[in-house]
């Protein structure tokens, strides 16, 4: 009769109740899985690429910043159209460098080519990033639209750049967190660092 009435109104103080604790109340907070097990961090700290993304996101990122300033002259002014075209051929093949170089530290230290669970989301937002960018490509080769309509094209997949390296840079900060604090217990409480 006791585990009827603790599911239908359990007492947290099984010392006024009489009876023992509710054990199987649903913590407040849902624990998160940790990003890296002890293996797959391990293996991200010994991996070459960790070292190549860490050089590249930054190269992109200056590639898009340079990139931006150079298609917002050419929609404001019409003028240079020709460096910003270029500007964006350099930021794509950034983008796919990042890209190929990311899938190959993702296997290595997820054993999955793209879509480990730790970056399901980065990795499917990366998808339409690389997409739109794609788009444009083709768009300028082919010669579909007009040059403004490509430049907007551009500046479509730049806004989801911007949305995906903001993704990125959380899974960085929750990933040094984690590291320094250790990832959370079963029971709530904090482990060790990894």
């Amino acid at each position: 009769m006791d585990d009827v009435i603790d599911r239908i109104a359990p007492c947290p103080w099984g010392g006024h109740s009489g009876r023992q604790p509710f054990e199987h109340v649903r913590p407040a907070h849902p624990v998160k899985p940790a990003l890296y097990s002890p293996e797959e961090r391990r293996r991200r700290d010994a991996s070459p690429w960790t070292i190549v993304q860490a050089v590249l996101a930054p190269l992109q990122f200056l590639a898009f910043a340079v990139s931006i300033v150079l298609i917002g002259r050419y929609l404001l002014t019409g003028h240079g159209y020709e460096v910003a075209t270029v500007s964006i051929l350099v930021k794509t093949v950034a983008l796919y460098a990042i890209m190929v170089t990311g899938s190959i530290w993702e296997k290595e230290v997820f054993g999955h080519w793209l879509f480990a669970r730790a970056f399901f989301w980065e990795d499917a937002f990366s998808m339409l990033v690389l997409g739109l960018q794609t788009a444009y490509l083709v768009a300028l080769f082919a010669g579909w639209g007009t040059a403004r309509q490509q430049m907007l094209i551009a500046v479509a997949a730049y806004a989801t750049y911007v949305i995906n390296a903001a993704q990125f840079l959380l899974k960085l900060r929750a990933a040094r967190l984690e590291g320094r604090l250790g990832p959370l217990t079963s029971h709530g409480s904090m482990g060790g660092a990894a």
